[in-house]
């Protein structure tokens, strides 16, 4: 076999150990390995290659951005700091119809800007969000769909581990991605509030018919009180990025630390609670540490087989321009969207993908931003939109199964398809604020 078969074979390899359930990041090591030793017809260079492709994917200083934002993630959610921002939203829009599901996209928007992860969302508002739309008069099926489409707010709006991630594999500034994914956050928290608010009026069937919120009413004072603590970490966190006091690796640290006094004054950490955080930042970071040397490896072996530069030229040869390109390539997203995770998404296409884009002369930020987009999609949509399956281990509700967590959330995949068009029809959506 000549590189370029052994390259298409690594891949149908991969795809298919992680449907037998293996996992990725062992599924990528595994076939680098091999990969590598047919190619180079040497154990002892495959094992050296891939040493140093291990080494080179987490000793720089840029990764330890990763363990901050998770802790600072965990330390919030043990605040009990979700329930806060969804009742204060809950109040500002308590007086339109379909209000509440604009306050739960508005409560994952602003979660998700201390938090990072869709999946972390998804949980928490699952147990906080979804039983009061139901009690409130929405169906089932729409309030798990809201829940469902706003948690992937937090893997667009800063600090984002989709963006860390994608920036550490692409090697693009990971504090550029985070001011390019503001604008388009900022859109598709607006586009998901409108699309609620005229389901709401147009299809009652879809969304139920619930009246004006009965919420406790909460004087400005106390929404005030509730609001502040969140909104200062925000600032503090992205405020000292944007300034220019802060890398994103310290901007990590400083949050995780505004985070742990602010569970200590609140009176949230025994020391049995800070075991288990601790715990499961080490279990995330690990997890993720795996990830990364496992596409560190596969890139190696990618390039050793000269796949992406026979892709280059063939794709050169069908004369498709850029967005013909990047129409495949998407599509490609989706549909594996289908059947894996983001992460692995990114793992097994970027190596690829890049050397095929780069020739282009496209900016790699903005091509970070409508890959995080369309990875994002692949959260909602079956059989294996993570997300839903989250919100489904989280729900206390035997009513609601898993294909009505698909359905609810089928309106707001729809939307981020439009989001997709906007960012590559208008670039400057993404990198306006560069």
């Amino acid at each position: 076999m000549d590189g370029v078969e052994i390259g298409i074979l690594s891949i149908a390899a991969i795809l298919l150990l992680i449907q037998l359930g293996m996992h990725v990041a062992i599924a990528l090591m595994a076939v680098s390995f091999l990969g590598v030793f047919l190619v180079k017809g040497k154990m002892a260079v495959a094992g050296a290659l891939l040493a140093q492709a291990a080494l080179d994917g987490i000793e720089r200083y840029s990764f330890g951005v990763i363990p901050l934002f998770v802790l600072m993630g965990v330390l919030v959610g043990a605040c009990g700091l979700g329930r806060d921002v969804f009742d204060v939203a809950g109040q500002l829009f308590r007086r339109l119809r379909g209000g509440l599901g604009v306050a739960t996209v508005l409560a994952n928007a602003v979660f998700a800007a201390v938090n990072g992860t869709s999946i972390a969302s998804a949980s928490v508002f699952t147990r906080i969000a979804v039983p009061e739309l139901v009690r409130q008069g929405y169906t089932p099926r729409f309030s798990v769909g809201v829940v469902a489409g706003s948690s992937v707010l937090g893997m667009l709006i800063p600090p984002s581990l989709l963006l860390i991630l994608f920036g550490i594999i692409a090697e693009v500034s990971i504090g550029d991605l985070f001011t390019a994914g503001i604008l388009p956050g900022l859109i598709l928290t607006a586009m998901f509030g409108a699309a609620i608010l005229i389901m709401a009026r147009l299809f009652p069937g879809f969304t139920g018919n619930p009246g004006l919120a009965d919420l406790p009413r909460m004087g400005p004072a106390a929404m005030a009180a509730r609001a502040l603590p969140i909104l200062l970490l925000v600032v503090l966190v992205l405020g000292g990025i944007y300034g220019g006091f802060f890398t994103p690796t310290e901007a990590g640290g400083v949050g995780a630390l505004g985070a742990f006094v602010l569970a200590l004054a609140r009176r949230r950490l025994s020391w049995r609670e800070l075991g288990r955080i601790m715990l499961e930042v080490g279990e995330v970071t690990a997890t993720i540490s795996f990830l990364i040397i496992a596409a560190h490896m596969y890139s190696r072996l990618l390039a050793l087989t000269g796949l992406p530069n026979a892709m280059t030229g063939l794709l050169a040869g069908w004369d498709l321009g850029l967005h013909g390109v990047l129409v495949l390539y998407l599509v490609a997203i989706i549909l594996l969207g289908t059947i894996l995770d983001s992460s692995s998404i990114l793992l097994i296409l970027l190596p690829l993908v890049l050397p095929v884009i780069q020739p282009f002369g496209v900016d790699l930020v903005w091509f970070g931003i409508v890959t995080i987009i369309a990875v994002e999609v692949g959260l909602l949509t079956p059989p294996l939109g993570v997300a839903c399956f989250v919100i489904k281990a989280n729900l206390d509700d035997a009513r609601i199964g898993l294909n009505d967590i698909f359905a609810g959330a089928a309106p707001f995949a729809a939307i981020m398809l439009v989001l997709i068009a906007l960012v590559v029809a208008m670039p400057w959506l993404a990198t306006g604020l560069l």
